[in-house]
This record gives C-alpha cells, structure tokens and sequence, in this order.
C-alpha cells in the first residue's frame, strides 16, 4: 500500500532511498537541513534523482523547510552519519508531533541519544527507532544521482521504548519488507556490522589506502584471512558486551549472512562470507584515512559500546586498542568521545536500570 515518508538527509543513502521508495510508489519527501543546501540544489528543481542499478528515476518533493518536511508525513527517517543525528534532532524538535516516528537507519545506539535529545527540547515523548544496518548497499554516485548495488533483506530493528516496537515496525515494514523487530536498541545497535568491520579493516589496510587514494576493492581485496582474525577479535567482544545485557547475538559471519550480505559457510567463516558476496565486493575503499569508515565508526560507535563495556564490568581490549589507533590516523584527542553514556542517557545507570530505561520507558 503506498503511503506517505519524509527521507531526512540528502546523502548517499538517502538519495538511494528517496527514489527507490518513490518508484515503488509511495508519496517521498526528501529534505536536508538548511546550512547544507549544496547536498539538495542539483535535483531543487527538476524534483527528480537518477538512480542506477535498479530502476532509472524517482520523483520526490524535495525541500530545506523542516516543518514542511515533517507535515508530510508521520514516518520520518533519518538517513544520515552518526555526527548527523544530534543535529537533526535539535533541528526537528519544535515540528514532531505525537503521531510521528523517528527512525535512524543506521542508529548504532543513536536512537538513545536522539530521544535524550528530543525530550530535553521539550519534544512529545514519540518512539525513536534504528536500523542495524542501511537498507541498501548503495553510493551517491553524481549530484543528481545514486546507485544501487544491492538491497539488504533482512534489516533488524531496535524501538525506544521496546513497548512502541509494534507500532513502529507496522509503519517500516511497508517500506522494508524484510524489516525485523528486534528486542530492543541494545539488541540493535550493538548487532551493527559497521564499526566491527570497518575501523579494523581501514587501519590494516592504511598504507594501500593511502597510496593508493583508496583504488581496490575493499572486501574483495582488503579483507583478507589476517584482517578477518583482528575483525573476529574485536566482533568476540561486541558479543560479550551484548551477552551482559542479555543478548546472545550471532557473530559477524552468521550475521553478514542473516543479513542477506553473502552465502553461509560450514562452519560460519566472515571471509567466505564476504568474499562471496556480490554486493560488497562492488565497493572500492575509501579514498582517503580521514573517512566516516573512522570518524563515525570509532568516536560514535566503538565508543559506546567500550563504555557499556566499561559499565557492565565487560573487558574490551582489542575495542580500545582499535579506537586508540583509530583516533590517532585522526589526529583526534585519545580521550574523544561523541556517545558517551551520558549522551545516550545512561549515565550512572547499572545493567538493571539500562534494561528497564530502553524497555519499558514512557
């Protein structure tokens, strides 16, 4: 059934997203935020994005006017990098009205800090959810256009609170068909593919990256059997932090599978995995150290999950070690942290109360 859908964030899978929806026949609002015009100018007027890959054009409304943006439509989704949820957040503030869901996609645990967020402006107290991963494997491959190299099947979903997960997967799963609730953000944000293989991958394969202004397959060619050793090292403590809350979640292998990304070996191997995937073995390297494959992975994610780590008495050498090395290609500050437990609302909170807070919370 068509319906209406606000895209917040006019970049790479944003864009993706806008037009796909729209040629699947839903009624799109894509907007950006006011102090980055250039990301809307090319498609302001004709109203339309090329998208390669799968289809040829969508058509949606395109606009920098928030309160227009969240008129359009109860079901907001903002698609952009962890550094762009806060700002989205104090943006769309005054405009959310109690009929509205906010959904990250992807959140890792960003869903905690927009709601956190949302209520200290004063917003309704709405559901904010967030993906695990993005929907598609995708790239803004021109100003007016995006491609589309693959679609996730099986995206998981985390609801804050757990209590408005009913509510918010009806609304998503139109959209997302293979769209799972999951049992919480914690669940969510801590079975995110993201920060577990990206930030690992990127520092063992700096020298090439640099040299090579980023022209190799990254999967394909940058993920090799040592690289999957330091990736399963830091996945193992992920999965720790996830047990102290309860959640047994797979590894990285079985969840790259689960999640559509490639074939499932015997027994569960990341590298066959990846290597046998036709969507990530498209994608080049980032061209350059200084990329979100860092900026956002380490400070946002890897972050929150060694501070939960730290919270719950869970020992993540191999997290810090990673984020240690990651903020100096950087040039950060060692102690840089933009998700604490503060910002996610945590602070101060032992395991019971975490539990409660995200599952139950009004």
């Amino acid at each position: 059934m068509a319906t209406d859908v606000t895209v917040l964030g006019a970049g790479n899978t944003g864009f993706a997203v806008a037009a796909n929806l729209t040629l699947a026949g839903h009624s799109v609002t894509l907007a950006e935020l006011p102090a980055f015009p250039e990301a809307i100018a090319p498609v302001r007027d004709s109203q339309t994005i090329e998208l390669l890959g799968v289809a040829h054009t969508g058509a949606a409304r395109i606009t920098d006017d928030l309160a227009a943006a969240a008129a359009a439509s109860d079901t907001l989704m903002v698609i952009v990098p962890a550094y762009g949820h806060a700002p989205w957040a104090r943006a769309l503030a005054p405009h959310l009205r109690d009929r509205h869901t906010v959904t990250l996609m992807p959140g890792t645990l960003g869903a905690l800090e927009v709601a956190r967020i949302l209520r200290a402006a004063g917003a309704p107290p709405i559901p904010v959810a967030e993906t695990d991963t993005a929907p598609y494997v995708c790239r803004k491959t021109g100003p007016a256009e995006a491609t589309i190299w693959g679609v996730v099947p099986h995206l998981g979903l985390g609801v804050f609170p757990a209590t408005s997960t009913r509510r918010v997967h009806a609304a998503l799963e139109q959209f997302f068909p293979g769209i799972v609730p999951l049992p919480d953000v914690f669940a969510c944000g801590l079975g995110a593919m993201n920060p577990v293989v990206h930030p690992p991958g990127v520092l063992l394969n700096a020298g090439r990256i640099e040299r090579s202004r980023g022209e190799f397959y990254f999967y394909d060619e940058g993920v090799t059997p040592g690289v999957v050793d330091a990736i399963m090292a830091l996945d193992g403590e992920r999965r720790a932090v996830a047990a102290a809350l309860g959640h047994q979640l797979p590894d990285a292998a079985q969840a790259f599978h689960a999640a559509g990304f490639g074939p499932q070996a015997d027994p569960p191997d990341l590298w066959a995995t990846i290597n046998g995937s036709r969507m990530l073995t498209a994608l080049k390297a980032p061209g350059q150290l200084d990329t979100r494959w860092l900026s956002e992975d380490v400070p946002y994610g890897l972050r929150a999950w060694s501070g939960l780590g730290a919270a719950l008495n869970v020992p993540t050498p191999v997290i810090d070690a990673v984020i240690t090395l990651g903020l100096t290609v950087l040039h950060e500050p060692l102690d840089t942290n933009r998700r604490t437990l503060a910002d996610l609302g945590l602070e101060g909170m032992d395991r019971e109360r975490m539990l409660d807070y995200v599952r139950a919370e009004a």
